[in-house]
C-alpha cells in the first residue's frame, strides 16, 4: 500500500485498497471502502483489465459506509456522503458533494462545485459540468433499449447537464438528453428531449414553461 499521510483520518473498519492515493487531510469514515476493483457479471461487456488505483484529492471525505471504486479520481474537498457510491473510471471535480445514498455509475464526469443530493442516480457515461444542482431522487438513464438488442452497445449514453443547470426532485432524464446551461428542470419532470439553455421545463413529457429569471442566473 502507498504511504498514507499522517494527516489522513481513517475510521473504524475502513478499507483502503493497495495503491490508493490519499491527499493530505482526507477523511475515510467508519466502514467506508476506497479503491475496490469492480465485480463484473459473466455477460458484462466491460473491460476486465485491472483498473489503476483510486486517487483522492486533499481534504476529500468518504463518509460512513460509502464506496469509491478503483480507477476513479476525486478532486480536492469532495464529499461522498454516507452510504453513497462512486463507481470506476469516474472523474469528480473539486468541491463536489455527492449526497447520502446516491450512486454515480462508471465512466461519469462531474465538474467542480456540483451538488448531488440524497438518493440520486447518475447513470454510466453521464457528463455533469460545473455548478450543477441535482435534487433528491433524480433518476438518469442511458439505454433506450433497456438491455435488449446488440445495437444498444454503440448507443448507450447518459445525459449531458451543462454548467449551472438545476434538476428538481424526482425528475427523470432519458438517455442522451442535453440539459442546457442554467436550465431548470421542475420536480417530477420526465425529460425526453434536449432542454434549451436558461429554460424552465415541467411535466411529462417535459415542456418549456418560461425562461429562468435573470436574478437566478450565475452569470
Amino acid at each position: 500500500m502507498s504511504a498514507i499521510p499522517e494527516s489522513v483520518e481513517l475510521g473504524e473498519h475502513a478499507v483502503v485498497y493497495p495503491g490508493t492515493v490519499l491527499g493530505d487531510g482526507c477523511r475515510i469514515g467508519d466502514g467506508a471502502v476506497v479503491g475496490k476493483q469492480p465485480t463484473l457479471s459473466p455477460r458484462s461487456t466491460a473491460s476486465r483489465e485491472p483498473l489503476p488505483p483510486a486517487e483522492l484529492g486533499a481534504g476529500a471525505v468518504v463518509s460512513t459506509g460509502a464506496i469509491v471504486f478503483a480507477g476513479t479520481q476525486l478532486g480536492a474537498r469532495v464529499i461522498v456522503g454516507d452510504q453513497a457510491c462512486v463507481r470506476e473510471r469516474c472523474t469528480i471535480g473539486d468541491d463536489v458533494v455527492i449526497g447520502r445514498g446516491s450512486l454515480v455509475e462508471n465512466g461519469t464526469t462531474i465538474g467542480a462545485l456540483t451538488k448531488i443530493q440524497a438518493n440520486a442516480y447518475i447513470t454510466a457515461y453521464s457528463t455533469l459540468e460545473e455548478e450543477v444542482f441535482i435534487a433528491p431522487c433524480v433518476v438518469t438513464t442511458n439505454d433506450n433499449f433497456m438491455g435488449r438488442t446488440e445495437e444498444r452497445h454503440e448507443l448507450v449514453r447518459g445525459p449531458t447537464i451543462r454548467r449551472g443547470a438545476r434538476v428538481g426532485g424526482g425528475a427523470v432524464l432519458c438517455p442522451g438528453v442535453e440539459i442546457g446551461e442554467e436550465a431548470f428542470v421542475g420536480a417530477g419532470a420526465v425529460v425526453v428531449r434536449d432542454v434549451e439553455p436558461r429554460s424552465v421545463v415541467v411535466g411529462n413529457p417535459a415542456r418549456k414553461l418560461r425562461d429562468v429569471p435573470e436574478r437566478e442566473l450565475l452569470s
